[in-house]
């Protein structure tokens, strides 16, 4: 099956107001740098955007990269992360949530990756020790499992994950370059829709089997960058 769209715009054509999406890249490595600057274009709003960070800055030029560009624009209602970073401190992200408009969901980075991979997991959740004793435990199931206490941490699903991969072929399958593999591989799977894009598009068969990071089978929308900055 060939899951190519044509460009990034027509990628992201249905998602609309009010959407739940994941975006995968740790910092500006690995993240989805078209897409994100079509979802910006189309202007939706009141996203629920779960990332590891909330993109970065540039403090002496000026001007917001990868996430950020959404928190500019006041695309966000909610962020659930690990990390807002230096982009927290900016009138655009501190300004929304000080007032109430802007819902922060924080967690550890192990924490996200185990909730996002049980979602692409089909699993119910997992027990985690991390937070016990602190704020991040109110709220939560609690079970003591061999005489240590676990906290219940449930599933993060989405509506659609925005993922980068360096390789793609026209079936989906993905192979990632280094680090940026991060959070891409494990939110492949996780959503209703997983849109990638990917810096070169391959025949199917061009990947040996066990060159396959992520298969096809989690992906159900494949598009081909058209600029990158690069920054990292």
């Amino acid at each position: 099956m060939d899951k190519t769209i044509a460009s990034a715009r027509e990628a992201i054509a249905d998602i609309q107001d009010g959407a739940r999406i994941m975006f995968g890249g740790f910092g500006l490595c690995g993240i989805p740098e078209n897409l994100l600057r079509a979802l910006r274009e189309k202007g939706v709003k009141d996203l629920t955007v779960i990332s590891n960070n909330a993109g970065s800055i540039d403090l002496k030029a000026g001007g917001a990269y990868g996430l950020a560009l959404l928190f500019e624009s006041r695309q966000v209602k909610k962020f659930v992360g690990s990390f807002p970073g230096p982009v927290a401190k900016l009138d655009y992200f501190l300004g929304p949530f000080q007032s109430g408009e802007l819902e922060l969901e924080i967690m550890p980075q192990g924490t996200l990756n185990e909730r996002i991979r049980c979602a692409m997991a089909g699993l119910g959740g997992v027990y985690s020790p991390v937070g016990v004793g602190t704020i991040l435990a109110e709220g939560k199931e609690s079970r003591t499992i061999e005489g240590k206490e676990y906290l219940l941490e449930l599933p993060l699903h989405a509506d659609f994950a925005l993922i980068k991969a360096a390789q793609g072929d026209r079936m989906g399958n993905l192979v990632y370059r280094y680090t940026a593999r991060n959070y891409n591989a494990v939110m492949a799977g996780a959503a209703t829709t997983t849109i990638a894009e990917v810096e070169e598009l391959l025949a199917p068969g061009a990947f040996h089997p066990d060159q396959v990071h992520t298969p096809g089978v989690l992906v159900q929308r494949v598009v081909v960058g058209e600029r990158y900055e690069r920054r990292v």
